[in-house]
């Protein structure tokens, strides 16, 4: 949720360029800052999570690009991008984890520990 200084920034000196498919809204300043260019934020659906910016937003973020780069080129073995999930339900737990039941596979026999000399 952004806060009310965001969202005044935003009403008064914001014009919205777009908006990415988590519902984020993406803004530009009416006027150029002391490097001749118009300054650039995100308003975040949700959360602020910098991870929920997807790529081609990301390089317009960052002035890589001028303009957003769209979707409208995406090759079949692209992925959609997801969020980083850390610290969530959805986050990724391996065999043994204790968020996966917590019980490792028992040793295989070709450990073989380092001791020093």
């Amino acid at each position: 949720m952004a806060t009310l200084g965001t969202l005044l920034k935003t009403w008064l000196k914001g014009i919205k360029v777009g908006e990415d498919s988590f519902g984020n809204k993406y803004y530009r300043s009416k006027n150029a800052d002391n490097y001749g260019r118009a300054k650039r934020w995100v308003v975040y659906n949700g959360q602020p999570e910098a991870s929920k910016v997807p790529p081609e937003w990301h390089a317009w973020l960052h002035y890589m690009v001028e303009d957003p780069l769209l979707d409208n080129n995406r090759y079949d073995w692209q992925k959609d991008h997801l969020p980083n999930l850390t610290g969530t339900v959805a986050s990724y737990a391996p065999d043994g984890s204790v968020h996966s039941g917590g019980t490792r596979p028992a040793s295989l026999g070709d450990y073989e520990p380092w001791t020093p000399n």
